[in-house]
C-alpha cells in the first residue's frame, strides 16, 4: 500500500502486459536518516524510522516478486536495488546517521548468482574510509554493466557507461542470446 509497493504493481502491470518493456526506475524515498533510526531513549532497534523503512521495502519487493511469479525465473526479469549514497558506520548525536561512501546493492532475479558479491574489509576503523565510511570496493557501473551486457544483451557498454569499462564480477549469469 506504500507508494513504493504501488509503483512497483504499475511496473509488474506493464510486465504483464508484454509491451516489450526492459527497463523501469522506481524511486523510494524517505531514506535520508540523519535522525531517529532509532527512536530517542529506545535502545531496541525494531523501534525506528530504519526498521519501518526497511519493513516497508521487503513488504513491497516480496510483494513485486509474488506478483511476477515465474517471470522471475531465468531468462526473466532481473530487478536492482541501489541508493545514490550510503551511510556512516557511526551513529550521530540524532540517533542516526550521516551521508557517507559506502552502500549496498540488491540483485534479484532467476539469472542472478547467489552470494554476496564484494571484497569486505570490515569494520575495523583501519578499514573505513577516512575512517569513518564504509569503503567503496565495487564500483555500481560493474553491476550495472554487467546486467546491460549480460540480462539485456547489449554489448555497446561504452556507450551506457563513456570512459568507463565495466568489471564484470559474476553478479549475473548471460541469457543465452546475450552477447560474448
Amino acid at each position: 500500500s506504500t507508494a513504493f509497493g504501488q509503483a512497483l504493481a504499475q511496473v509488474a502491470q506493464l510486465i504483464k502486459a508484454d509491451v516489450g518493456l526492459e527497463v523501469a526506475c522506481v524511486d523510494i524515498g524517505e531514506w535520508d536518516t540523519h535522525a531517529y533510526q532509532v527512536w530517542q531513549g529506545s535502545s531496541d532497534p525494531t523501534d525506528g524510522q530504519m526498521y519501518r523503512l526497511l519493513g516497508a521495502f521487503d513488504a513491497a519487493l516480496t510483494a513485486f516478486c509474488a506478483d511476477m511469479g515465474d517471470r522471475l525465473d531465468d531468462p526473466g526479469i532481473t530487478v536492482v536495488t541501489m541508493s545514490e549514497f550510503g551511510r556512516r558506520v557511526a551513529q550521530n548525536g540524532g540517533n542516526g546517521t550521516d551521508h557517507g561512501h559506502g552502500n549496498c546493492m540488491f540483485v534479484l532475479g532467476g539469472g542472478v548468482v547467489k552470494g554476496v558479491h564484494t571484497d569486505w574489509p570490515g569494520l575495523e576503523p583501519d578499514n573505513l574510509s577516512g575512517g569513518e565510511d564504509l569503503a567503496v570496493t565495487t564500483d555500481y557501473r560493474d553491476v550495472l554493466g554487467e546486467i546491460v551486457l549480460k540480462r539485456l544483451s547489449n554489448a555497446a557498454l561504452s556507450s551506457v557507461f563513456p570512459g568507463y569499462a565495466p568489471a564484470m564480477r559474476g553478479v549475473v549469469r548471460a541469457r543465452p542470446d546475450a552477447p560474448a
